[in-house]
């Protein structure tokens, strides 16, 4: 039972810390700058929707006023069949030229979507964004400026979550997504990153391929293609997209249960993740995979811990109980406001998340798909 204990911690331990020590390490030993440079290569901005009324045309407003060259840059919105004002907004840009639109009737996903828009893309860059972001006005040249570097394929921005005016949330899943941008810093100075940001990335055209139907991870499946065919992803900290901090409780579980099921489904799609032809098969492991194993490897902690009569068990058992108890106290709403608020949140948040984790495998098992929606 103390094998199984300690088997369960490492790897726990491993999966949120130890591997971002290791990556601090490589990048000491090995670190590899990206060569920018100040050119405007032609763009291709893509954006699939599906009613998103509310939030469109603050958006087309968005991507029309990013400094970037109007004459070098091209902008494809798909509408993945839009049942409310979506179309009816996308018609009233129809005059601009800048904008290029394709209004599908059937529902076929954002897959589809993105297909369409790679195939009418002209750029030597395709950026990809979603409705809801708000793209920081210089982030679209900063991406550019990384594909001076021959050997870079992909270029992830940086979400943030909060006020653009305010500064970035330090509560909540804003927590957990600044310890995900740390990791993600430290795998693109020393090699590539595992996926990108999909609120905003950009790929070099000639190394899109298309993406199969129903992909829920576009933005990591386009990426691993890239490192597939030995260019770099990496991470452009100062291209910026802002989204809200916090979209409510059961929202964001369920978009966590259809991330983390996602990467179930790239093990389907893309077997070659986990052979010797992925060049960063331990990276993708250790940061995608790992994290899917962390709630049975919580379990076996806890059901150790009560098995194991010594002192030194015993107290991890009470710290264990405490931190869930924090998470009840914070799922429920019943803390608010000072360290023990934020403790609790952080708490709360870290159970939210392996609970989507134990849905989404049981939702792959179940042969059940994560539908994309708005």
């Amino acid at each position: 039972m103390k094998y199984l204990f300690w088997l369960a911690a490492g790897l726990i331990v491993y999966t949120y810390l130890g591997y971002a020590c290791w990556l601090r390490v490589r990048m000491l030993w090995r670190s590899r700058p990206v060569q920018r440079g100040s050119s405007t290569p032609l763009l291709s901005i893509a954006l699939v929707v599906r009613n998103e009324q509310q939030v469109l045309e603050t958006k087309l407003q968005n991507l029309m006023g990013l400094d970037y060259p109007t004459d070098r840059c091209q902008i494809i919105v798909v509408s993945d069949g839009s049942t409310d004002q979506t179309e009816n907004i996308l018609r009233s840009y129809a005059s601009d030229s800048r904008i290029h639109i394709v209004l599908n009737q059937l529902a076929q996903g954002k897959a589809c979507g993105l297909n369409d828009a790679i195939d009418l893309a002209q750029g030597e860059i395709v950026v990809f964004t979603d409705a809801r972001q708000a793209i920081e006005p210089e982030a679209v040249r900063l991406l550019a400026e990384n594909f001076a570097d021959p050997e870079v394929g992909c270029v992830s921005g940086e979400l943030m979550l909060g006020d653009a005016g305010q500064g970035e949330s330090s509560q909540g899943l804003s927590l957990y997504w600044r310890i995900e941008k740390q990791v993600r810093k430290l795998e693109s100075a020393s090699g590539s990153v595992v996926g990108a940001t999909g609120a905003l990335y950009a790929v070099r055209r000639e190394l899109l391929t298309r993406v199969p139907p129903g992909t829920i991870l576009d933005d990591v499946y386009l990426p691993m293609q890239v490192v597939r065919q030995g260019k770099r992803v990496v991470l452009d900290e100062r291209a910026r997209a802002w989204d809200r901090p916090n979209l409510g409780t059961e929202r964001e579980f369920s978009r966590k249960v259809r991330t983390l099921s996602g990467n179930y489904q790239l093990l389907q799609l893309a077997p070659w993740l986990l052979r010797g032809s992925n060049p960063i098969r331990f990276e993708f492991v250790s940061h995608k995979l790992l994290r899917l194993a962390v709630p049975f490897a919580l379990a076996v902690l806890l059901a150790a811990s009560f098995a194991i009569s010594a002192p030194f068990y015993r107290v991890v058992l009470i710290l264990q109980l405490v931190f869930y108890s924090l998470s009840v106290l914070a799922l429920s709403r019943l803390v608010k406001g000072g360290i023990l608020a934020r403790v609790a949140d952080a708490a709360g948040t870290f159970v939210l998340l392996n609970g989507a984790a134990v849905v989404a495998l049981a939702n792959f098992v179940g042969g059940r798909r994560a539908a994309w929606n708005r």
